[in-house]
Formats: structure tokens, C-alpha cells, sequence
């Protein structure tokens, strides 16, 4: 009952962001529209911020959970950005309205795994401490995130397809490059390539 009540005020939050920024939504409005009482919704969240985040969190887990299996790294980013897309009312409003950390962190917990596991393919015959590897899935997510926020900063214009294809561009074969350059058993003249 618990997950029914708090995808029914998701769903209410989300119809009534697209009436109104969020700053203007009250909880009030969330359980009027939503058929329920104040102390259901304190029940379940501290406050407006509290459901959001807990929806971003959910968001992020259900597009791990159902994600299909892409064969490069560029399929499955250019799937992120339409279900940013597809949530552009939700994510904007958090975006505007509150930090954009929340939308951040909502990033992280996409791309920090996918990362990993396309780095995990490529590794076939590599060597690389896990620290290091973590520290190649940090970089490219730090990048991947500050362009997706600047892609959501701009208010989503530009195709999603083209920023794909631009970084695809700007990455190929870099995964792989950065595995090689930290592999256990890498020289100094690994890193002149």
C-alpha cells in the first residue's frame, strides 16, 4: 500500500508540474489532486523536495533495472538523454527550482554503471586495479554529466542524436586508449600513444 500512495503523489506532483513551476506547488495541491490527506503525504515525505528526490531515485533505479542492452556506450547515453526528454517538465523544474545537484546525483546513478560495464567489455586481456578503473568511469561520467547539464541548461534544443554523434566523435576508441594506458603491466612508453 506504502508504493501505491507514493506513486499516486509521484503521479499527482508530475500533472501538476505541468500546470505550474514546482516553486508553486504546494503539498496542499499534491494530495487535493491526489485524493489524500496532509498527514499521508508527511507520512511518506519530509516535504515537495523529499518527493522529488525520492522520484528521481526510483526514475533512476527503474531505468537501470529495465534498461536494454546496448552494444556501445553512445546508444546507451543517447537512451539517457530521451528519458531526460521524455521528463523534461520533471527535470527542468527540479533543475530550476531547487540545485542542480539533485539532477546530478540523478545522473551519477545512471552513468556511473552503465560506464563501468561497457569499461568492463573492453577490458578483454587488461589488467587495471579497480581504483583505477573507478577513476576512468569518474572522468568520462563528470564529463558526460557536465554536458548533459549544459544540455539541460540550454533547455534540451539540441538534438539529442547530434550531441551523441559530436561526443562519439570526440570519444571513440578513448575507453579503450585509457584502459590500456592503466594497465598493471603498462611501461612509460604506453603513454606516448
Amino acid at each position: 500500500m506504502s508504493q501505491t500512495t507514493k506513486r499516486a503523489l509521484e503521479a499527482s506532483l508530475k500533472k501538476l508540474l505541468l500546470q505550474k513551476p514546482l516553486n508553486k506547488i504546494t503539498i496542499n495541491d499534491i494530495t487535493e489532486d491526489c485524493g489524500v490527506n496532509r498527514m499521508t503525504f508527511y507520512y511518506h515525505f519530509k516535504d515537495i523536495y523529499d518527493l522529488v528526490d525520492w522520484i528521481m531515485v526510483e526514475d533512476a533505479a527503474k531505468a537501470l533495472e529495465e534498461k536494454p542492452t546496448f552494444d556501445t556506450w553512445s546508444e546507451a547515453y543517447l537512451d539517457l538523454l530521451r528519458q531526460v526528454q521524455e521528463n523534461k517538465v520533471l527535470v527542468m523544474n527540479v533543475y530550476r527550482s531547487m540545485s542542480r545537484e539533485q539532477v546530478e546525483q540523478y545522473l551519477y546513478r545512471i552513468l556511473d554503471p552503465m560506464l563501468r560495464e561497457f569499461l568492463d567489455r573492453g577490458m578483454q586481456g587488461i589488467t587495471v586495479q579497480d581504483a583505477d578503473k573507478q577513476f576512468i568511469v569518474d572522468f568520462y561520467k563528470y564529463a558526460l554529466v557536465g554536458m548533459t547539464l549544459e544540455w539541460i541548461r540550454r533547455d534540451m534544443k539540441e538534438d539529442p542524436v547530434r550531441m551523441t554523434e559530436r561526443l562519439n566523435i570526440l570519444l571513440h576508441g578513448e575507453f579503450q586508449r585509457a584502459l590500456r594506458r592503466f594497465r598493471t603491466d603498462r611501461s612509460p612508453s604506453d603513454l606516448d600513444d
